[in-house]
């Protein structure tokens, strides 16, 4: 079990810098709300030694990393709080030591790496990035068919993370002097680093990133395709987290694709009314994906400003008869939410204060 005291420490570093995946993680059943808890923390406490914009030498940047490295895997004693309840949770679920390890090595590249050649080499960052973190939650939520549903949750957390780096584009040149989009497709566009980091917006910029925001609507696509894979009571958090992050892609086009002048955000009453939209379609679909295309703002295929019917359902399908994967109910406690319990997980998301 979570020491308490190392559980509360985890929960809110979540609470105080991931207020997205906090809202959704409040929606999970307990065991493995608690175990995200700690999961987020041990991502962001490796993120914030490379995530610095007054960074100390280089050496003693990596040298950190090595130190939580280490005390992951359980080679070198730790007393940090996080890094105990890590520990914990690495043990429960048998997380692999390969994903501890590309997880940190994609950390120690962003010390070393400021620019990426092609979405290929980019991709080589998000196997540590996301798709570890990814892998791991797959190990704690623990669907029946976990193979099955890997590809689907790798491509999920590629388009989160590519939602922020285009999100982001701002903070990261201006901050951190790091530019994630690719030098070959800024190119195609005309577009060149100088611009970006002096922060200045184009037509041709602001081309490059619709672009960039269609072909990571193509990844949302695949990720939300496999969230029936995973047990049913983790399904409404993970279908709420995709449609909350791809609703960045509507603030970004909204300011007219400039990421450079401003950082699009969703306020709270935003993410609240997200959250009772895709609660509604998913309770009446009965299908992740056809609640994804109903709630999220991310266009249609066909270009309208409303979503099409989920190509799971078949012409010939009847209302509940959608083609999607046998549900997946797991263990205990991972029953379906009410709207009562989601009310109850969003309020105390807003209300800290309140007990778990």
């Amino acid at each position: 079990m979570i020491d308490a005291d190392n559980l509360e420490r985890s929960k809110a570093i979540q609470q105080r810098t991931g207020r997205t995946f906090h809202l959704a993680t409040r929606l999970l059943p307990q065991r493995i709300r608690h175990a995200t808890y700690v999961l987020y923390a041990f991502f962001r406490i490796a993120d914030d030694v490379v995530d610095d914009p007054d960074p100390p030498p280089a050496e003693r940047q990596l040298a950190e990393l090595e130190r939580i490295r280490e005390s992951a895997l359980g080679t070198r004693q730790t007393n940090d709080p996080v890094l105990e309840a890590f520990l914990t949770v690495r043990d429960r679920y048998d997380i692999p030591d390969q994903e501890i390890d590309e997880f940190v090595d994609a950390m120690a590249r962003d010390v070393s790496t400021d620019r990426y050649e092609t979405h290929d080499e980019l991709s080589g960052y998000l196997r540590g990035s996301s798709v570890a973190v990814a892998n791991m939650m797959l190990c704690v939520m623990d669907p029946d068919d976990s193979e099955a549903a890997r590809p689907h949750a790798k491509a999920l957390a590629e388009a989160l993370q590519l939602t922020n780096f285009l999100r982001d584009v701002r903070e990261d040149v201006y901050e951190y002097d790091r530019i994630y989009l690719p030098r070959a497709r800024r190119e195609g566009f005309g577009v060149s680093e100088t611009q970006i980091a002096n922060l200045e917006c184009s037509p041709e910029f602001e081309a490059l990133i619709r672009d960039e925001l269609a072909r990571t609507e193509r990844r949302y696509e695949t990720g939300v395709d496999g969230i029936a894979y995973l047990p049913e009571g983790c399904q409404f958090a993970v279908l709420l987290a995709a449609v909350l992050y791809a609703d960045h892609h509507r603030a970004i086009r909204a300011q007219g694709c400039d990421v450079l002048s401003e950082r699009p955000s969703l306020s709270m009453p935003r993410r609240l009314f997200l959250a009772a939209k895709t609660w509604w379609h998913w309770r009446r679909t009965d299908d992740p994906r056809t609640a994804f295309d109903a709630a999220s703002s991310i266009p249609t295929r066909d270009g309208g400003d409303r979503p099409i019917a989920s190509e799971h359902r078949s012409a010939a399908a009847g209302p509940n008869e959608t083609d999607h994967p046998p549900r997946s109910t797991g263990d205990d406690s991972v029953g379906r939410p009410t709207m009562r319990r989601v009310v109850s997980r969003v309020r105390a998301a807003i209300f800290p204060g309140e007990s778990e």
